[in-house]
């Protein structure tokens, strides 16, 4: 990661900023120096946006749902798990999940160039001598918060992380840091991006001062207890600041969430852009549909190759043992469970798993392929922060703040009440009279009905210390081998990040993994 980190910034600035060029050949006698580079806002600008367009890239195709698989929530089809082992090990938790797992070493490596450079546009704006300084500083909370993003990201999954900061490189180094030191710079970033960012942006690839608040709520909800950072106070307190703003508001019709027609509503706070057209499609479709579906016809919308599909309790009802209720209308916009095309209802092809036409992810079915493009071609957008996760998170921290009532009462108003277009049965109110644990334990499922495929669930399963329980009962595939464990709860680090960085040695290793 070492070599990444030098390296990568440099062919960003030459392949990024339209300027750089000029500067080169009008200076050609003379080193280039970052210094005479970043006197300019005009040649640090372009590297933000470049930014946006990379951190969302780590979110398309399989890349993007990685961490989704091996929980309770959603598992990888029978096909995949029969013809790639490395990637099978993810719901399996078999002895192909190790140092040396490529399918989870390409997450790693996408991730890092990323916030290095995200690092050195915060370095670079210390540089600067703009005068511009409202122009300075709104660069600033764009970094931060992108480098926030990621390092949370990170962290969550692999625990201990480097940080990479220009400033202190000398004393960091590329070594993993403590938790404690880790979440601080998380907070410390996200504290300066809620300061410089506007609240709203004409660019909607662009972060503002409410999806910066946002995640440091999420931050304050999630951080392990070891860090030093878990505090539901200041959680409740940020969530409550950015719901009184105003700003967002969820859409009355939870289908308009998925209509790719009306991207970008009052209820996201930040969602990655795509379109139909390359490189700014996304490919989930492509691994979210159907193989039957995509067997009679590679432009029926949804088609695809079953990467992910839903565990049987996450598509279930409640008196099947899964999570719906009756009347839920959140069911049939999250899960296909009619494949009928054009009339006709495929047939299972006997050379597969067997679950081509078990219920799918519908979320990111893409209706504009249809007739016309390869489901390839899929570009909704994808959220990642929306009001109804922060409405559910801010009801969290009532309840662990001693407001159990108020919290349930929130939690009816709003995303249940929507949830049945408005007109929420009576036997469907959640109970004021709840213990503070009841509602722990509805507000696991709840969040998977909304947030069902968002990214969100292994965090949720992490945070709570249900990971392996609840996998190991409801992922068919580790529920087979019945290997996951305590140590589950982080992924290894790479094989060839050890062997390549010099600051991380094979004693650096997570625990429960072998270097191999």
């Amino acid at each position: 990661m070492k070599k990444i980190y030098i390296l990568f910034f440099m062919s960003a600035l030459i392949l990024i900023s339209p300027s750089c060029k000029k500067f080169i050949t009008e200076d050609p006698q003379t080193a280039l120096t970052e210094e005479n580079v970043f006197k300019s806002l005009d040649n640090i600008e372009p590297l933000v946006l470049g930014l946006y367009t990379s951190w969302r890239n780590t979110k398309k195709d399989r890349g993007g749902f990685i961490f989704t698989l091996g929980t309770d929530e959603a598992q990888q089809g029978a096909y995949q798990v029969r013809t790639d082992e490395r990637q099978a090990s993810l719901d399996r938790y078999s002895a192909f999940l190790t140092a040396s797992n490529t399918a989870l070493a390409e997450q790693w490596n996408s991730r890092w160039p990323v916030i290095s450079a995200a690092a050195k546009v915060i370095y670079a704006i210390g540089l600067s001598q703009d005068a511009d300084a409202n122009r300075k500083n709104r660069i600033l909370g764009e970094a931060s918060f992108i480098r926030a993003a990621l390092n949370f990201e990170m962290s969550q999954y692999w625990g201990e992380i480097p940080l990479i900061d220009q400033s202190k490189f000398a004393e960091y180094g590329t070594k993993r840091q403590p938790l404690n030191l880790v979440y601080s710079s998380i907070v410390a970033d996200l504290e300066n991006a809620a300061k410089f960012l506007p609240l709203t942006q004409s660019d909607k690839r662009r972060a503002t001062s409410g999806a910066a608040l946002a995640l440091l709520g999420k931050v304050y909800l999630y951080a392990p207890v070891a860090s030093g950072q878990r505090d539901f106070t200041k959680a409740r307190d940020t969530f409550k600041k950015l719901i009184d703003a105003g700003t967002y508001s969820l859409v009355s019709n939870y289908a308009d969430l998925w209509n790719p027609a009306k991207p970008n509503t009052t209820e996201s706070i930040f969602e990655f852009q795509f379109n139909n057209v390359y490189p700014d499609n996304n490919q989930t479709q492509w691994q979210m549909g159907s193989r039957s579906l995509a067997e009679i016809d590679q432009y029926a919308f949804f088609g695809g190759y079953d990467l992910m599909v839903p565990t049987k309790y996450c598509y279930g009802k409640t008196a099947e043992g899964g999570i719906w209720e009756d009347g839920d209308v959140r069911k049939s916009e999250s899960i296909r469970y009619d494949f009928t095309y054009k009339g006709k209802v495929p047939v299972l092809n006997p050379a597969f798993g067997g679950d081509e036409l078990d219920p799918h992810v519908k979320k990111y079915e893409d209706p504009r392929t249809e007739g016309t493009l390869s489901f390839w071609l899929s570009g909704k957008n994808i959220f990642y922060l929306r009001y109804a996760d922060i409405l559910l998170c801010y009801a969290e921290t009532l309840n662990e703040t001693g407001a159990t009532a108020q919290a349930v009462d929130l939690v009816n108003s709003t995303v249940r009440l929507r949830a049945w277009n408005g007109n929420l049965p009576a036997d469907k109110k959640w109970n004021s009279a709840w213990s503070q644990q009841q509602f722990r334990d509805n507000m696991l499922d709840e969040r998977m009905r909304e947030l069902c495929f968002e990214g969100w669930r292994r965090m949720d399963l992490i945070r709570s210390g249900k990971l392996v329980d609840l996998v190991k009962a409801r992922n068919k595939w580790a529920r087979e081998t019945g290997s996951i464990q305590a140590f589950h709860n982080r992924y290894p680090i790479p094989l060839q990040e050890i062997k390549q960085n010099d600051d991380i040695s094979e004693t650096d290793q997570n625990p429960g993994y072998l270097n191999q």
